[in-house]
Protein backbone atom coordinates (compact mmCIF):
# COMPACT_ATOMS: atom_id res chain seq x y z
CA UNK A 1 0.00 0.00 0.00
CA UNK A 2 2.60 2.32 1.02
CA UNK A 3 4.67 1.82 -2.42
CA UNK A 4 1.77 2.87 -4.24
CA UNK A 5 1.31 5.45 -2.51
CA UNK A 6 4.65 6.13 -3.68
CA UNK A 7 4.24 5.17 -7.31
CA UNK A 8 1.09 7.69 -7.48
CA UNK A 9 3.18 10.62 -5.82
CA UNK A 10 6.44 10.17 -8.06
CA UNK A 11 4.61 8.96 -11.41
CA UNK A 12 0.92 10.32 -11.84
CA UNK A 13 0.80 10.02 -15.58
CA UNK A 14 1.18 6.40 -15.39
CA UNK A 15 -1.85 5.37 -13.89
CA UNK A 16 -3.48 7.82 -16.29
CA UNK A 17 -2.41 6.60 -19.12
CA UNK A 18 -3.29 2.45 -17.62
CA UNK A 19 -6.61 3.92 -17.00
CA UNK A 20 -7.54 4.96 -20.56
CA UNK A 21 -6.10 1.71 -22.03
CA UNK A 22 -8.72 -0.07 -19.96
CA UNK A 23 -11.48 1.72 -21.22
CA UNK A 24 -10.39 0.93 -24.85
CA UNK A 25 -10.15 -2.75 -24.01
CA UNK A 26 -13.94 -2.31 -22.99
CA UNK A 27 -14.97 -0.54 -25.99
CA UNK A 28 -13.19 -2.93 -28.34
CA UNK A 29 -15.32 -5.51 -26.31
CA UNK A 30 -18.96 -4.12 -25.60
CA UNK A 31 -19.09 -1.92 -29.04
CA UNK A 32 -20.41 -3.68 -32.31
CA UNK A 33 -17.74 -4.37 -35.01
CA UNK A 34 -17.57 -2.12 -37.77
CA UNK A 35 -16.23 -3.46 -41.39
CA UNK A 36 -12.72 -2.78 -42.78
CA UNK A 37 -12.53 -0.15 -45.05
CA UNK A 38 -9.35 0.02 -47.91
CA UNK A 39 -7.71 3.32 -47.96
CA UNK A 40 -9.34 4.09 -51.56
CA UNK A 41 -12.58 3.07 -50.08
CA UNK A 42 -12.64 5.39 -47.64
CA UNK A 43 -11.75 8.72 -49.76
CA UNK A 44 -14.49 7.26 -52.12
CA UNK A 45 -16.83 7.50 -48.97
CA UNK A 46 -15.20 11.04 -48.41
CA UNK A 47 -15.60 12.02 -51.84
CA UNK A 48 -19.23 11.16 -53.02
CA UNK A 49 -20.40 13.48 -54.62
CA UNK A 50 -23.94 14.82 -53.43
CA UNK A 51 -27.24 14.49 -55.51
CA UNK A 52 -29.18 16.83 -53.39
CA UNK A 53 -30.76 20.09 -55.64
CA UNK A 54 -29.26 18.13 -58.67
CA UNK A 55 -32.01 20.79 -60.40
CA UNK A 56 -28.74 23.42 -60.46
CA UNK A 57 -26.31 20.96 -62.22
CA UNK A 58 -25.90 20.91 -65.63
CA UNK A 59 -26.61 17.36 -67.61
CA UNK A 60 -22.87 16.30 -67.80
CA UNK A 61 -22.13 17.62 -64.20
CA UNK A 62 -25.42 15.75 -62.85
CA UNK A 63 -24.61 12.78 -65.09
CA UNK A 64 -21.13 12.83 -63.22
CA UNK A 65 -22.69 12.63 -60.08
CA UNK A 66 -25.24 10.21 -60.91
CA UNK A 67 -22.58 7.53 -62.12
CA UNK A 68 -19.73 8.39 -59.66
CA UNK A 69 -18.33 4.68 -58.96
CA UNK A 70 -18.95 5.50 -55.14
CA UNK A 71 -22.74 4.43 -56.08
CA UNK A 72 -22.73 3.07 -59.38
CA UNK A 73 -20.62 -0.10 -60.69
CA UNK A 74 -21.08 -0.30 -64.57
CA UNK A 75 -19.83 -4.07 -63.96
CA UNK A 76 -22.78 -5.20 -62.28
CA UNK A 77 -26.55 -6.35 -63.45
CA UNK A 78 -28.93 -3.54 -62.36
CA UNK A 79 -30.49 -5.90 -60.31
CA UNK A 80 -27.35 -7.60 -59.06
CA UNK A 81 -28.81 -6.93 -55.10
CA UNK A 82 -32.04 -8.34 -55.75
CA UNK A 83 -31.09 -11.17 -58.16
CA UNK A 84 -34.38 -10.63 -60.35
CA UNK A 85 -34.39 -11.33 -64.04
CA UNK A 86 -33.08 -8.71 -66.32
CA UNK A 87 -35.76 -8.05 -68.96
CA UNK A 88 -34.44 -6.05 -72.53
CA UNK A 89 -36.89 -5.52 -74.81
CA UNK A 90 -35.68 -4.85 -78.16
CA UNK A 91 -37.17 -3.21 -81.60
CA UNK A 92 -35.53 -2.37 -84.79
CA UNK A 93 -36.18 -0.07 -87.90
CA UNK A 94 -34.23 -1.95 -91.22
CA UNK A 95 -33.75 0.68 -93.94
CA UNK A 96 -31.74 -1.04 -96.53
CA UNK A 97 -31.06 -4.62 -97.47
CA UNK A 98 -29.06 -5.47 -100.37
CA UNK A 99 -28.75 -9.34 -101.09
CA UNK A 100 -25.75 -10.03 -102.49
CA UNK A 101 -24.84 -12.44 -105.30
CA UNK A 102 -26.01 -16.01 -104.70
CA UNK A 103 -22.52 -17.64 -104.47
CA UNK A 104 -22.00 -15.62 -101.79
CA UNK A 105 -24.86 -16.86 -99.58
CA UNK A 106 -25.18 -13.49 -97.65
CA UNK A 107 -26.69 -10.04 -97.71
CA UNK A 108 -25.95 -6.96 -95.90
CA UNK A 109 -28.30 -5.05 -93.97
CA UNK A 110 -28.26 -1.70 -92.52
CA UNK A 111 -30.87 -1.17 -89.39
CA UNK A 112 -31.09 0.59 -86.26
CA UNK A 113 -30.83 -1.89 -83.06
CA UNK A 114 -32.65 -0.50 -80.12
CA UNK A 115 -32.49 -1.79 -76.27
CA UNK A 116 -34.66 -1.08 -73.62
CA UNK A 117 -34.32 -1.50 -69.93
CA UNK A 118 -34.69 -0.47 -66.25
CA UNK A 119 -31.81 0.27 -63.90
CA UNK A 120 -33.14 1.36 -61.04
CA UNK A 121 -29.81 2.80 -60.09
CA UNK A 122 -29.92 5.40 -62.53
CA UNK A 123 -33.56 6.50 -61.29
CA UNK A 124 -33.02 10.55 -60.20
CA UNK A 125 -36.63 11.69 -60.17
CA UNK A 126 -36.62 12.90 -56.30
CA UNK A 127 -33.08 14.24 -57.08
CA UNK A 128 -33.73 16.26 -60.04
CA UNK A 129 -37.89 16.23 -60.20
CA UNK A 130 -37.45 19.02 -63.32
CA UNK A 131 -34.80 16.99 -65.33
CA UNK A 132 -37.23 14.91 -67.43
CA UNK A 133 -34.44 13.29 -69.47
CA UNK A 134 -30.64 12.68 -69.57
CA UNK A 135 -29.15 11.89 -73.03
CA UNK A 136 -25.73 10.99 -74.05
CA UNK A 137 -23.54 9.41 -76.64
CA UNK A 138 -20.52 7.31 -76.62
CA UNK A 139 -19.46 8.88 -73.40
CA UNK A 140 -22.65 7.84 -71.83
CA UNK A 141 -22.09 4.28 -73.02
CA UNK A 142 -19.01 4.11 -71.26
CA UNK A 143 -20.44 5.01 -67.52
CA UNK A 144 -23.49 2.98 -67.47
CA UNK A 145 -24.33 -0.88 -67.75
CA UNK A 146 -25.12 -2.09 -71.03
CA UNK A 147 -26.04 -5.90 -72.44
CA UNK A 148 -23.96 -8.00 -74.27
CA UNK A 149 -25.38 -8.75 -77.55
CA UNK A 150 -23.93 -10.32 -80.97
CA UNK A 151 -25.34 -11.50 -84.07
CA UNK A 152 -24.39 -15.61 -84.35
CA UNK A 153 -25.07 -15.52 -88.27
CA UNK A 154 -22.68 -12.33 -88.53
CA UNK A 155 -19.86 -12.71 -91.03
CA UNK A 156 -18.71 -9.06 -90.74
CA UNK A 157 -20.26 -6.03 -88.57
CA UNK A 158 -19.89 -2.56 -87.82
CA UNK A 159 -20.81 1.11 -86.96
CA UNK A 160 -21.77 3.27 -89.63
CA UNK A 161 -19.68 6.76 -88.93
CA UNK A 162 -18.08 7.63 -85.75
CA UNK A 163 -18.62 5.92 -82.67
CA UNK A 164 -20.48 9.61 -81.24
CA UNK A 165 -22.55 10.16 -84.05
CA UNK A 166 -24.06 6.64 -84.37
CA UNK A 167 -24.50 5.56 -80.53
CA UNK A 168 -27.26 7.09 -78.93
CA UNK A 169 -28.32 6.76 -75.01
CA UNK A 170 -31.54 8.37 -73.09
CA UNK A 171 -32.21 7.61 -69.56
CA UNK A 172 -35.37 8.68 -68.13
CA UNK A 173 -36.39 10.03 -64.01
CA UNK A 174 -37.98 6.63 -63.01
CA UNK A 175 -34.37 4.72 -63.95
CA UNK A 176 -35.29 3.18 -67.67
CA UNK A 177 -32.65 3.13 -70.62
CA UNK A 178 -33.04 3.51 -74.09
CA UNK A 179 -30.08 2.20 -76.03
CA UNK A 180 -29.94 3.37 -79.55
CA UNK A 181 -26.89 1.97 -82.13
CA UNK A 182 -27.11 2.48 -86.38
CA UNK A 183 -25.23 -0.51 -87.18
CA UNK A 184 -24.74 -2.48 -90.82
CA UNK A 185 -23.93 -6.00 -90.79
CA UNK A 186 -22.95 -8.71 -93.23
CA UNK A 187 -24.97 -11.97 -92.34
CA UNK A 188 -24.87 -15.39 -93.72
CA UNK A 189 -28.31 -16.61 -95.49
CA UNK A 190 -27.76 -20.60 -96.33
CA UNK A 191 -29.87 -20.34 -99.49
CA UNK A 192 -31.65 -23.12 -101.54
CA UNK A 193 -31.11 -23.01 -105.09
CA UNK A 194 -33.03 -26.01 -106.58
CA UNK A 195 -35.71 -23.59 -108.10
CA UNK A 196 -33.07 -20.96 -108.98
CA UNK A 197 -33.79 -18.14 -110.97
CA UNK A 198 -37.34 -18.93 -109.41
CA UNK A 199 -36.52 -19.65 -105.72
CA UNK A 200 -37.69 -17.89 -102.61
CA UNK A 201 -35.26 -17.21 -99.86
CA UNK A 202 -35.41 -17.18 -96.35
CA UNK A 203 -32.72 -14.88 -94.27
CA UNK A 204 -32.97 -13.93 -90.60
CA UNK A 205 -30.76 -11.88 -88.39
CA UNK A 206 -30.09 -13.75 -85.05
CA UNK A 207 -29.24 -11.35 -81.74
CA UNK A 208 -28.21 -13.59 -79.03
CA UNK A 209 -27.15 -12.84 -75.37
CA UNK A 210 -23.09 -13.56 -74.92
CA UNK A 211 -22.38 -13.06 -71.58
CA UNK A 212 -25.34 -13.79 -69.33
CA UNK A 213 -27.55 -16.64 -70.02
CA UNK A 214 -31.52 -17.07 -70.10
CA UNK A 215 -31.59 -17.00 -65.91
CA UNK A 216 -30.05 -13.42 -65.63
CA UNK A 217 -30.68 -11.96 -68.72
CA UNK A 218 -33.88 -12.36 -70.80
CA UNK A 219 -33.99 -10.68 -74.10
CA UNK A 220 -38.06 -10.08 -75.69
CA UNK A 221 -38.87 -8.15 -78.35
CA UNK A 222 -41.40 -4.86 -77.84
CA UNK A 223 -45.16 -5.48 -78.18
CA UNK A 224 -45.55 -3.02 -80.63
CA UNK A 225 -43.79 -3.34 -83.93
CA UNK A 226 -40.90 -4.81 -83.11
CA UNK A 227 -39.48 -4.11 -86.35
CA UNK A 228 -40.31 -1.33 -89.01
CA UNK A 229 -39.12 -1.00 -92.40
CA UNK A 230 -38.89 2.23 -94.33
CA UNK A 231 -41.06 3.96 -96.51
CA UNK A 232 -37.98 3.93 -98.82
CA UNK A 233 -36.61 0.30 -99.25
CA UNK A 234 -36.22 -0.86 -102.22
CA UNK A 235 -34.91 -4.01 -103.64
CA UNK A 236 -33.27 -4.51 -106.92
CA UNK A 237 -32.97 -8.58 -107.42
CA UNK A 238 -35.76 -9.54 -104.85
CA UNK A 239 -39.30 -8.14 -103.44
CA UNK A 240 -39.92 -8.54 -99.74
CA UNK A 241 -42.92 -11.16 -99.21
CA UNK A 242 -42.58 -11.39 -95.77
CA UNK A 243 -41.28 -10.90 -92.36
CA UNK A 244 -41.86 -12.31 -88.86
CA UNK A 245 -39.86 -11.82 -85.35
CA UNK A 246 -39.60 -14.69 -82.79
CA UNK A 247 -38.24 -15.57 -79.13
CA UNK A 248 -36.44 -18.73 -78.20
CA UNK A 249 -33.66 -20.03 -76.38
CA UNK A 250 -30.69 -21.41 -77.58
CA UNK A 251 -28.00 -23.90 -75.95
CA UNK A 252 -24.37 -22.96 -74.87
CA UNK A 253 -22.82 -25.91 -74.50
CA UNK A 254 -19.29 -25.08 -75.04
CA UNK A 255 -17.76 -23.45 -71.65
CA UNK A 256 -15.62 -21.56 -73.51
CA UNK A 257 -17.51 -19.76 -76.07
CA UNK A 258 -19.33 -17.63 -73.96
CA UNK A 259 -18.70 -15.93 -70.80
CA UNK A 260 -21.28 -17.17 -68.71
CA UNK A 261 -20.35 -21.01 -69.16
CA UNK A 262 -22.80 -23.75 -70.71
CA UNK A 263 -27.02 -23.50 -70.07
CA UNK A 264 -29.80 -21.81 -71.84
CA UNK A 265 -29.42 -18.18 -73.53
CA UNK A 266 -31.68 -15.52 -74.56
CA UNK A 267 -32.20 -14.73 -78.42
CA UNK A 268 -33.99 -13.05 -80.83
CA UNK A 269 -34.84 -13.76 -84.31
CA UNK A 270 -35.70 -10.97 -87.17
CA UNK A 271 -36.57 -13.14 -90.29
CA UNK A 272 -37.54 -11.89 -93.96
CA UNK A 273 -38.53 -13.78 -96.82
CA UNK A 274 -37.28 -12.92 -100.28
CA UNK A 275 -38.91 -13.81 -103.69
CA UNK A 276 -36.38 -13.54 -106.51
CA UNK A 277 -37.17 -11.08 -109.43
CA UNK A 278 -37.39 -12.91 -112.70
CA UNK A 279 -37.40 -10.35 -115.38
CA UNK A 280 -33.55 -9.80 -115.57
CA UNK A 281 -33.03 -13.84 -116.49
CA UNK A 282 -36.33 -13.62 -118.31
CA UNK A 283 -34.52 -10.63 -120.71
CA UNK A 284 -31.15 -11.90 -120.58
CA UNK A 285 -31.02 -16.11 -120.54
CA UNK A 286 -34.44 -17.31 -121.56
CA UNK A 287 -35.50 -15.12 -124.25
CA UNK A 288 -32.17 -15.23 -126.00
CA UNK A 289 -32.24 -18.85 -125.26
CA UNK A 290 -35.01 -19.43 -126.68
CA UNK A 291 -34.05 -17.64 -129.78
CA UNK A 292 -31.06 -19.60 -130.37
CA UNK A 293 -32.96 -22.71 -130.28
CA UNK A 294 -35.48 -21.71 -132.73
CA UNK A 295 -32.45 -20.46 -134.33
CA UNK A 296 -31.11 -23.90 -134.88
CA UNK A 297 -34.27 -24.99 -136.73
CA UNK A 298 -33.47 -22.59 -140.15
CA UNK A 299 -31.19 -26.26 -140.89
CA UNK A 300 -34.24 -27.86 -141.56
CA UNK A 301 -35.20 -25.43 -144.66
CA UNK A 302 -32.07 -25.93 -146.53
CA UNK A 303 -31.28 -28.64 -149.04
CA UNK A 304 -29.64 -31.95 -147.50
CA UNK A 305 -26.75 -31.99 -149.04
CA UNK A 306 -25.53 -28.41 -147.94
CA UNK A 307 -23.25 -29.04 -145.51
CA UNK A 308 -21.03 -25.95 -144.92
CA UNK A 309 -23.90 -24.02 -144.27
CA UNK A 310 -26.50 -26.60 -142.39
CA UNK A 311 -22.59 -27.26 -139.77
CA UNK A 312 -22.02 -23.96 -139.61
CA UNK A 313 -25.11 -23.13 -138.19
CA UNK A 314 -25.46 -25.88 -135.91
CA UNK A 315 -21.97 -25.51 -134.23
CA UNK A 316 -22.99 -21.14 -133.85
CA UNK A 317 -25.69 -22.02 -132.19
CA UNK A 318 -24.85 -24.49 -129.70
CA UNK A 319 -21.74 -22.42 -129.18
CA UNK A 320 -23.88 -19.51 -128.88
CA UNK A 321 -25.67 -21.15 -126.12
CA UNK A 322 -23.45 -22.29 -124.45
CA UNK A 323 -21.56 -19.20 -123.62
CA UNK A 324 -24.66 -17.40 -122.60
CA UNK A 325 -25.23 -20.28 -119.66
CA UNK A 326 -21.95 -20.00 -118.43
CA UNK A 327 -21.94 -16.44 -117.80
CA UNK A 328 -25.13 -17.09 -115.78
CA UNK A 329 -23.30 -20.25 -114.35
CA UNK A 330 -20.64 -18.16 -112.92
CA UNK A 331 -22.88 -16.37 -110.68
CA UNK A 332 -23.95 -19.30 -108.63
CA UNK A 333 -22.39 -21.79 -105.78
CA UNK A 334 -21.61 -25.11 -106.88
CA UNK A 335 -24.22 -27.11 -105.90
CA UNK A 336 -24.23 -30.97 -105.68
CA UNK A 337 -28.48 -30.35 -106.56
CA UNK A 338 -29.56 -30.26 -109.92
CA UNK A 339 -31.16 -26.26 -110.19
CA UNK A 340 -34.15 -25.34 -112.20
CA UNK A 341 -31.75 -23.08 -114.54
CA UNK A 342 -29.76 -26.34 -115.32
CA UNK A 343 -32.68 -28.16 -116.58
CA UNK A 344 -33.64 -25.57 -118.75
CA UNK A 345 -29.60 -25.44 -120.28
CA UNK A 346 -29.86 -29.31 -120.27
CA UNK A 347 -33.47 -29.49 -122.69
CA UNK A 348 -31.86 -26.25 -124.93
CA UNK A 349 -28.84 -28.19 -125.14
CA UNK A 350 -30.63 -31.23 -126.32
CA UNK A 351 -33.41 -29.82 -128.90
CA UNK A 352 -29.85 -27.32 -130.42
CA UNK A 353 -27.77 -30.77 -130.63
CA UNK A 354 -30.71 -33.07 -132.40
CA UNK A 355 -30.97 -30.15 -134.75
CA UNK A 356 -27.27 -31.38 -135.75
CA UNK A 357 -27.74 -35.11 -135.46
CA UNK A 358 -30.98 -34.62 -137.68
CA UNK A 359 -28.51 -32.94 -140.50
CA UNK A 360 -26.23 -35.87 -140.41
CA UNK A 361 -29.31 -38.49 -140.41
CA UNK A 362 -30.60 -36.98 -143.54
CA UNK A 363 -27.02 -36.31 -144.94
CA UNK A 364 -26.46 -39.87 -144.78
CA UNK A 365 -29.58 -41.13 -146.44
CA UNK A 366 -29.31 -37.79 -149.02
CA UNK A 367 -25.93 -39.35 -150.84
CA UNK A 368 -27.63 -42.99 -150.80
CA UNK A 369 -27.45 -44.54 -154.19
CA UNK A 370 -30.13 -47.00 -154.58
CA UNK A 371 -33.78 -46.46 -153.89
CA UNK A 372 -35.99 -47.43 -151.08
CA UNK A 373 -38.44 -49.97 -151.86
CA UNK A 374 -41.70 -49.51 -149.28
CA UNK A 375 -45.10 -50.78 -148.41
CA UNK A 376 -47.09 -47.52 -147.51
CA UNK A 377 -45.95 -43.88 -148.01
CA UNK A 378 -45.82 -43.33 -144.27
CA UNK A 379 -43.78 -42.21 -141.29
CA UNK A 380 -43.69 -45.87 -140.02
CA UNK A 381 -42.71 -47.70 -143.52
CA UNK A 382 -40.27 -44.69 -144.37
CA UNK A 383 -38.26 -44.54 -140.93
CA UNK A 384 -38.40 -48.35 -141.03
CA UNK A 385 -37.02 -48.77 -144.59
CA UNK A 386 -34.28 -46.14 -144.39
CA UNK A 387 -32.96 -47.23 -140.86
CA UNK A 388 -33.17 -50.99 -141.91
CA UNK A 389 -33.08 -51.18 -146.13
CA UNK A 390 -32.28 -55.31 -146.66
CA UNK A 391 -35.81 -56.17 -144.63
CA UNK A 392 -37.04 -54.04 -147.08
CA UNK A 393 -35.81 -55.81 -150.30
CA UNK A 394 -36.37 -58.71 -148.71
CA UNK A 395 -40.13 -58.05 -148.07
CA UNK A 396 -40.49 -56.66 -151.81
CA UNK A 397 -39.37 -59.86 -152.98
CA UNK A 398 -41.45 -62.12 -150.83
CA UNK A 399 -44.38 -59.56 -152.65
CA UNK A 400 -42.79 -60.32 -156.29
CA UNK A 401 -42.59 -63.82 -155.75
CA UNK A 402 -46.56 -63.78 -154.66
CA UNK A 403 -47.22 -62.56 -157.82
CA UNK A 404 -47.12 -64.92 -160.74
CA UNK A 405 -46.73 -62.05 -163.79
CA UNK A 406 -43.99 -60.47 -161.99
CA UNK A 407 -42.34 -63.72 -161.26
CA UNK A 408 -41.48 -64.36 -165.11
CA UNK A 409 -39.05 -61.20 -165.19
CA UNK A 410 -36.39 -60.36 -162.84
CA UNK A 411 -34.56 -57.05 -161.63
CA UNK A 412 -31.08 -56.83 -162.26
CA UNK A 413 -30.55 -52.98 -161.70
CA UNK A 414 -31.76 -49.72 -161.30
CA UNK A 415 -30.78 -46.10 -162.63
CA UNK A 416 -31.78 -43.09 -160.53
CA UNK A 417 -32.45 -39.88 -162.41
CA UNK A 418 -31.26 -37.23 -160.97
CA UNK A 419 -32.63 -34.03 -163.10
CA UNK A 420 -36.55 -33.12 -162.01
CA UNK A 421 -36.88 -32.10 -165.76
CA UNK A 422 -36.93 -35.20 -166.74
CA UNK A 423 -40.64 -36.09 -167.89
CA UNK A 424 -40.62 -39.06 -165.82
CA UNK A 425 -39.96 -37.46 -162.56
CA UNK A 426 -37.21 -37.60 -160.07
CA UNK A 427 -38.40 -40.62 -158.52
CA UNK A 428 -38.47 -42.38 -161.92
CA UNK A 429 -36.17 -46.05 -162.38
CA UNK A 430 -35.72 -48.04 -165.63
CA UNK A 431 -35.44 -51.76 -165.10
CA UNK A 432 -33.21 -54.15 -167.43
CA UNK A 433 -35.43 -57.72 -168.22
CA UNK A 434 -34.54 -60.24 -169.78
CA UNK A 435 -36.55 -62.33 -171.72
CA UNK A 436 -35.48 -65.52 -173.26
CA UNK A 437 -37.33 -66.38 -177.17
CA UNK A 438 -35.98 -69.50 -178.89
CA UNK A 439 -33.91 -68.69 -181.96
CA UNK A 440 -30.82 -70.26 -184.43
CA UNK A 441 -28.21 -68.21 -182.06
CA UNK A 442 -30.12 -68.55 -178.96
CA UNK A 443 -29.86 -64.57 -177.85
CA UNK A 444 -31.54 -63.00 -175.69
CA UNK A 445 -33.49 -59.81 -176.46
CA UNK A 446 -33.17 -57.00 -173.98
CA UNK A 447 -35.97 -54.14 -173.01
CA UNK A 448 -35.88 -51.77 -170.66
CA UNK A 449 -39.24 -51.15 -168.26
CA UNK A 450 -40.04 -49.37 -165.37
CA UNK A 451 -41.33 -50.00 -162.29
CA UNK A 452 -44.76 -49.29 -162.73
CA UNK A 453 -44.50 -50.98 -165.83
CA UNK A 454 -43.25 -54.33 -164.04
CA UNK A 455 -46.22 -53.57 -161.44
CA UNK A 456 -48.78 -53.16 -163.81
CA UNK A 457 -47.80 -56.26 -166.50
CA UNK A 458 -46.65 -56.53 -170.09
CA UNK A 459 -48.65 -54.60 -172.42
CA UNK A 460 -49.85 -52.20 -169.79
CA UNK A 461 -51.47 -55.20 -168.07
CA UNK A 462 -51.59 -55.46 -164.56
CA UNK A 463 -50.77 -58.29 -162.29
CA UNK A 464 -53.69 -60.53 -162.15
CA UNK A 465 -55.98 -59.36 -164.57
CA UNK A 466 -56.52 -58.53 -167.69
CA UNK A 467 -58.31 -55.51 -170.05
CA UNK A 468 -60.94 -57.86 -171.55
CA UNK A 469 -61.66 -60.01 -167.98
CA UNK A 470 -63.99 -58.28 -165.13
CA UNK A 471 -62.31 -59.55 -162.21
CA UNK A 472 -60.97 -56.66 -160.53
CA UNK A 473 -56.80 -56.16 -160.49
CA UNK A 474 -55.13 -56.73 -157.52
CA UNK A 475 -53.55 -53.31 -156.31
CA UNK A 476 -49.78 -53.74 -155.17
CA UNK A 477 -49.35 -51.37 -152.58
CA UNK A 478 -45.69 -51.19 -152.62
CA UNK A 479 -43.69 -48.07 -154.08
CA UNK A 480 -40.25 -46.78 -154.21
CA UNK A 481 -39.13 -43.01 -152.83
CA UNK A 482 -35.04 -42.31 -153.56
CA UNK A 483 -33.12 -41.43 -151.03
CA UNK A 484 -33.29 -37.41 -152.25
CA UNK A 485 -37.09 -37.39 -151.29
CA UNK A 486 -36.53 -39.32 -148.37
CA UNK A 487 -34.34 -36.46 -146.83
CA UNK A 488 -36.72 -33.81 -147.97
CA UNK A 489 -39.56 -35.74 -146.35
CA UNK A 490 -37.45 -36.31 -142.93
CA UNK A 491 -36.78 -32.08 -142.93
CA UNK A 492 -40.02 -31.59 -143.56
CA UNK A 493 -41.82 -33.48 -140.80
CA UNK A 494 -38.87 -31.96 -139.17
CA UNK A 495 -40.20 -28.38 -139.34
CA UNK A 496 -43.64 -29.20 -137.57
CA UNK A 497 -42.31 -31.53 -134.87
CA UNK A 498 -39.46 -29.66 -133.52
CA UNK A 499 -41.04 -26.77 -132.34
CA UNK A 500 -44.23 -28.95 -131.21
CA UNK A 501 -41.67 -30.73 -128.83
CA UNK A 502 -39.95 -27.70 -127.91
CA UNK A 503 -43.53 -26.05 -126.96
CA UNK A 504 -44.53 -29.31 -125.27
CA UNK A 505 -40.98 -28.67 -123.33
CA UNK A 506 -41.88 -24.90 -122.27
CA UNK A 507 -45.23 -26.46 -120.61
CA UNK A 508 -44.03 -28.57 -118.87
CA UNK A 509 -40.91 -26.43 -117.26
CA UNK A 510 -43.51 -23.11 -116.68
CA UNK A 511 -45.67 -25.24 -114.84
CA UNK A 512 -43.26 -27.34 -112.80
CA UNK A 513 -40.81 -23.66 -111.63
CA UNK A 514 -44.28 -22.00 -110.93
CA UNK A 515 -47.01 -24.86 -109.52
CA UNK A 516 -44.56 -27.08 -107.71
Amino acid sequence: MNAKVVLEREHPLNLVACRLIAVGLLCLLFLPETPYQTPLQQNLALECPSLEKGDIYTQSEFLSRLSHECRYDRLLLPTYQTGEVVYVHASAYVYFIQPAEAHDLNFKLHFLLQLRWTDARLAYALYSPERTKIIGESDLWQRIWVPHLYMSNEQSSSLMGTDSKDVLISIAPDGEVLFSRRMQAVLYCWMNLQKFPFDDQTCSMNLESWKYNASILRLMWEKDNPVRLSSELHLTEYSLLDYWTNESVVRGDIVNMRLGGAGNYSALKFTFKLGREVGYYLMDYFIPSMMIVAMSWVTFWLQADASAPRITLGTSTMLSFITLASSQAKTLPKVSYIKASEIWFLGCTGFIFSALVEFAFVNTIWRRKKVVNLKKVNSKYILKSTLTPRLARRELQKELQASPQLSKSRSCSSLQQETSSDPAGPGYNNYLTVHSFPSALNLPTITTQSYDDLITGQGGQRAGGSEGSDEPPKHHTWTTMTPQEIATWIDKRSRILFPLMFIFFNIVYWTFVYCL
